[in-house]
């Protein structure tokens, strides 16, 4: 714990385990569900053609939610729950750098970054499978032109969301073998290691900085959850052309993460970097704020038992 600092930050030696796992679990299955409708969306936003589908976010989220109702805002969301693997693998990196690189560096901006951008190589090595099937999920009855891949009428009506997860699986597999569950992986790598190395430093960046302008009573809490949506809407800016990239690139069963950017500026200009973005920072914002609250709020309830009593908030 970094006694000198406003913003006293709760260190990987400071937890019990046992408890930071239980509870965070919870927490990472909260934020899946709170923010999917939104991660659906931006993956639509991003692989349509120019506005052939929706016009913008609250175009799409009305157009599914009156064809659809609230399930169409979930297609794919079964699937997705496995990324509580990645989750908690991310979490443990990025605590585990950060104890590591405090042996060399007391900069926090330094580790900070190091921590968030090997925490995102590791999880998306989870991640890019689960991405690759539940995003071909989204993309059902959204027009043939957008996936290459489809569920039979059988399976389509069926209740059963595995059927329609072992009918993708079994078409990526025969189309593209083990190769294709990773397609994608080098853009994503290119999105979410940028994306995370950045957000850390910046959320940190933004809490010491409400910190000094706050008065000295307001609750360390408050401060983060305003910081977490500005971080976020800073790495997304920064890295959403990338983001636009790798979601076409897994979609389309493109293998040149070159070849799509070139076709993107070609067929629509610059602007099409910024498509999704919108999507994205709404997506982000109470992602942040619910992964920020949870996440300090998880690690305070996981301190040591002889840390409490210790510890001010």
């Amino acid at each position: 714990m970094h006694e000198k600092r406003n913003i006293q930050i709760i260190e990987w030696e400071d937890l019990d385990k046992r408890k930071f796992y239980s509870f965070g679990v919870f927490m990472t299955m909260s934020i899946r569900a709170t923010v999917y409708p939104a991660t659906l969306i931006r993956t639509l936003l991003q692989v349509q053609r120019g506005t052939s589908l929706y016009t913008g976010t609250f175009d799409a989220f009305f157009k599914i939610l009156r064809a659809e109702g609230v399930r169409g805002l979930y297609r794919g969301f079964m699937v997705n729950t496995l990324t509580l693997i990645s989750g908690q693998a991310y979490i443990t990196t990025y605590e585990l750098v950060r104890k590591y690189v405090s042996q060399y560096s007391d900069d926090n901006t330094f580790k900070s970054l190091v921590a968030g951008g090997s925490a995102s190589l590791v999880a998306q090595s989870i991640t890019v499978p689960i991405d690759v099937v539940s995003q071909q999920l989204m993309m059902q009855g959204q027009g043939e032109h957008l996936t290459r891949f489809r569920v039979n009428a059988d399976s389509k009506n069926s209740k059963q969301m595995f059927g329609q997860t072992r009918t993708i699986m079994s078409q990526i597999f025969a189309a593209d073998g083990f190769r294709g569950f990773y397609r994608g992986y080098v853009a994503s790598l290119l999105t979410y290691i940028p994306n995370s190395a950045v957000w850390w430093p910046f959320y940190h960046f933004y809490a010491e900085q409400l910190s000094k302008l706050a008065p000295s009573d307001c609750p360390h809490l408050i401060l983060q959850a305003m910081a977490g949506p500005l971080a976020a809407a800073t790495a997304s800016t920064v890295t959403n052309p990338m983001d636009v990239v790798r979601a076409r690139v897994q979609v389309e069963g493109r293998s040149s993460v070159i070849e799509t950017f070139n076709q993107l500026i070609k067929e629509e200009g610059c602007w099409g970097l910024t498509k999704g973005l919108s999507a994205r920072i709404i997506s982000s914002t109470p992602t942040a704020i619910v992964m920020v609250v949870g996440y300090e709020t998880l690690k305070k309830m996981s301190l040591r038992p002889e840390l409490v009593d210790s510890r001010h908030w």
